[in-house]
């Protein structure tokens, strides 16, 4: 959000009657611990009050709803040596991603943090969950009925049709989507007239209006976005590729994160991580050609898989690819639905729209058949068969190098035997 926005948002909080169930003011700040404690009851508050978010802010009066301002700035205060953010996040379960803005209204300083509310579960800290009674924080495990609401309450919105941006005019929409490569993905003409452009985005659920302001969706900003950095909640889940110096993590050549969204910058991905990958020169004839180590279209599947069937509820970092010099990795956030000796046969995707999209533009397969493409061109490589692995909160894929025949046996023997001491 913008300061504007921002300020829009503070004047429509301070006209509620008083302090409620989601949103809590303070003058300054007291302790890490009692922001801790507020950030569980106002997520769990949101939650059984039907809101997206709850809100604690800083620097206005309780009870007369003025604006004072604050002394307290969170980007700068430490909990011992650690910022408080980061202290505040390793405590709470689950990770919420809750936002912090500093910002000026009638030259003084407000502090507000933004917390998602609760979906599926409460939310702890320190291992215990808390709720607002009217104004008065108290532990969720002393009304069980309300807990029990928590548990079974579902988001009404998938991530995809979620606000990323919103207060915007046209324009902004035009400067921030690059509309232009949506038109060309699909093979469509472009149109002459702006509000034609806006109409299409808009059918796509790509963007949104309301109450005279468009909304950018997550979907749109995902998929279209010029620069992920513009939209704070998500420019974590770019891709990130790192090159390293050998088969370990020791020596980093080069880290990259992506800033165009999926759809716009994906073709300009496959072509980084394809240039960073060892080649072989052949020469047929007089012809000199250039032969990856790896099948492209095996690339190409899997890091559209990794982007596909992420779980955007995982905080940190979005997908990864890592490349060693006998081995590529490429990961995503989330656990698969399904098993992975199904991912051959079965297909099953947490984020239907984002896959839907892609699909029509050309970047990943019809339903079920990437993996099988994967296979197919790694055999006809013959490259060793890939692994697919689940770990505690990520997916994995390892594309192996070539590599003979004893040097595979010895390094499964060595594996194995590794194994059984453990």
């Amino acid at each position: 959000m913008n300061e504007r926005q921002l300020q829009q948002l503070l004047e429509k909080l301070i006209k509620l009657p008083k302090e409620n169930e989601w949103v809590e003011f303070k003058l300054n700040f007291h302790s890490a611990e009692e922001i801790g404690k507020t950030i569980s009851a106002l997520s769990n508050g949101a939650s059984l009050n039907n809101q997206s978010n709850g809100y604690l802010v800083f620097g206005v009066k309780d009870g007369l709803q003025t604006i004072e301002g604050t002394k307290f700035r969170p980007r700068a205060e430490k909990v011992g040596q650690e910022d408080i953010e980061h202290w505040l996040i390793q405590r709470l379960n689950p990770k919420i991603d809750f936002r912090i803005f500093e910002f000026i209204f009638d030259n003084k300083l407000i502090s507000l943090f933004e917390i998602p509310s609760a979906q599926n579960q409460p939310i702890d800290f320190m291992h215990k969950a808390y709720i607002r009674i009217a104004s008065i924080t108290r532990l969720l495990a002393e009304f069980p009925e309300k807990e029990r609401k928590i548990w079974t309450k579902k988001s009404p919105k998938s991530f995809e049709k979620e606000t990323a941006l919103k207060g915007l005019a046209a324009s902004d929409i035009t400067d921030l989507l690059d509309s232009q490569s949506y038109f060309e993905l699909l093979k469509l003409p472009y149109p002459s007239k702006r509000t034609t452009v806006i109409k299409k985005l808009q059918s796509e659920k790509l963007i949104s209006y309301e109450s005279g302001a468009y909304s950018i969706s997550n979907l749109g900003a995902l998929l279209f976005a010029k620069d992920l950095n513009k939209f704070e909640s998500l420019h974590r889940k770019a891709v990130r590729v790192i090159v390293y110096s050998g088969n370990n993590k020791i020596n980093t050549l080069k880290d990259r994160t992506g800033v165009k969204g999926y759809a716009v910058g994906f073709e300009g991905l496959i072509t980084y991580i394809n240039d960073q990958l060892p080649a072989n020169e052949e020469i047929h004839k007089a012809l000199r050609t250039t032969v990856r180590m790896y099948p492209e279209i095996a690339i190409r599947e899997l890091v559209a898989n990794a982007i596909i069937h992420q779980d955007f509820n995982e905080r940190g970092s979005g997908p990864m690819v890592e490349i060693f010099n006998d081995r590529i990795e490429i990961s995503n956030p989330g656990i698969p639905l399904i098993t992975t000796i199904r991912f051959i046969d079965e297909y099953q995707s947490r984020n239907e729209d984002i896959a839907s999209l892609l699909r029509r533009c050309g970047i990943c397969e019809e339903k079920g058949s990437g993996i099988d493409k994967v296979i197919f061109n790694v055999e006809l490589f013959q490259l060793p068969a890939p692994e697919f692995l689940t770990q505690e909160k990520h997916t994995k894929v390892i594309l192996y190098a070539y590599q003979k025949l004893i040097t595979w046996i010895k390094r499964i023997r060595s594996e194995h035997a590794t194994s059984t001491v453990v």
